[in-house]
């Protein structure tokens, strides 16, 4: 196994730059750089100098963690340094010079700590998001997987699932009878309700990739408009001519801490308009595929959606001021409306994301934990002791797949890939 080392804080200039060491020759290293190491897990001040010429580098605070008591399983050793480009660029060339030690690759302490068990695929998978997170909600989501939430929770049903196993197995070698356990089958069917309900949770792709909020609406009824005053600035044209808007804009933004994909679309009529005409097709699609539709057309016409906002835009013209009833009046000119219609918006988009305290579950953890679901329902109804041992083995074999100890090869280098150099 190869010693490797990185920049594991934020690109220089900075007041301390942070870097790392993790490998079996770790601890040599790093003592021919800062000479006696501290005691382990403690740090202490040192003179950082040039393995070969002896030349002073930087005095650092440097810390010593014996694996596998350490963040990535390995020995590891840091630096804190100076955080000057040039104190930088030297350390790491010195560190270079020392034969088998090389620069790490994007992600790999993470995943050494993943394959020296320090961590589970769950953890990780936080980790990549806590690192991505843009908005709070997102950051709170990404920290409860990051600190083991749904491994803790994987881990009770993992032990629960055993005892079934067990159950199942000694059925097999000892009951001479025919008819499966019916208390063996309540138990299968209590844990698969219990899987059911975390799979109707709100999921974490609408967290992570926000709530589309889609615009629409006949031509020139203000969507354009609306999109520009939202943003706070000119993101779609806006003219008095009808089909300006061919092509969905999206905006992202963040409303009370709720990540939001805006969409502007093109106005719903008839046209004979090639171009136009696809254009119109594809906000019939966006229609469809919105979290929350806003409808500034006649409330009558607006389409069926679970999640429908009726707006009576340019209220500000003479003739409009009064909304129909159920519509939000509004006006891109004065921004009358645009506070309560965010206020309506952001409640509805709230609805579709994880509470606060909740653990939320992406594609593939869902996949699995629905492949669990499905072996345990089954054994819960199988009528011979081999097979519930198998559905039961299925279900372990899911669990195994979403912690990553078993069938996630070809996962591995996309998810850690999303990590920087030296995380």
């Amino acid at each position: 196994m190869d010693t490797i080392f990185a920049l594991s804080s934020g690109r220089p200039p900075a007041a301390i730059s942070v870097i790392r060491l993790s490998g079996p020759d770790a601890h040599e290293a790093g003592e021919r750089i800062a000479g006696e190491l501290p005691e382990p897990r403690t740090a202490a001040v040192r003179e950082l100098r040039h393995p070969q010429t002896r030349e002073l580098l930087d005095e650092a605070l440097v810390l010593r963690f014996d694996g596998p008591a350490s963040s990535t399983g390995e020995d590891v050793v840091e630096f804190q340094c100076h955080g000057g480009r040039a104190v930088v660029d030297a350390l790491l060339d010195a560190l270079r010079s020392i034969a088998g030690l090389r620069l790490a690759r994007a992600g790999e302490f993470t995943r050494r700590a993943f394959e020296n068990g320090r961590i589970d695929l769950t953890e990780a998978e936080g980790l990549a998001d806590l690192i991505e997170a843009e908005t709070e909600t997102q950051r709170k989501a990404a920290l409860a997987l990051a600190e083991g939430g749904l491994r803790k929770q994987i881990a009770d049903w993992q032990g629960r699932l055993l005892g079934l196993s067990a159950r199942a197995e000694r059925e097999i070698d000892y009951d001479e009878g025919d008819d499966v356990d019916p208390a063996l089958q309540h138990d299968c069917t209590e844990l698969a309700a219990e899987l059911e309900q975390w799979l109707e949770r709100p999921r974490m792709e609408r967290l992570k990739d926000g709530v589309r909020i889609v615009v629409a609406g006949p031509p020139n009824s203000g969507k354009s408009s609306l999109i520009n005053a939202i943003a706070g600035e000119d993101r779609a044209i806006v003219t008095a001519i009808p089909g300006t808007t061919r092509d969905y804009i999206e905006v992202p933004l963040a409303l009370g801490g709720i990540p939001i994909l805006l969409t502007d679309t093109a106005g719903l009529h008839g046209s004979g308009d090639v171009v136009e005409a696809l254009g119109i097709e594809r906000t019939q699609q966006l229609i469809g595929a919105a979290d929350v539709l806003v409808w500034l057309g006649e409330p009558a016409d607006a389409p069926a959606h679970p999640r429908v906002i009726k707006v009576h835009a340019k209220s500000d013209l003479p003739g409009r001021d009064v909304p129909p009833q159920g519509s939000i009046g509004l006006s891109s000119v004065t921004g009358e409306g645009i506070a309560a219609l965010l206020e309506v918006a952001g409640g509805e988009a709230a609805s579709l994301l994880p509470s606060a305290d909740a653990i939320a579950l992406n594609r593939r953890q869902a996949e699995h934990l629905g492949e669990a679901r499905i072996a345990l329902s089954a054994a819960a109804v199988s009528q011979e002791h081999v097979l519930v041992a198998e559905d039961l083995r299925q279900a372990r074999g899911a669990f195994d797949r979403l912690t990553g100890r078993a069938g996630v090869e070809d996962l591995l280098d996309v998810l850690f890939g999303r990590f920087c150099l030296g995380k």
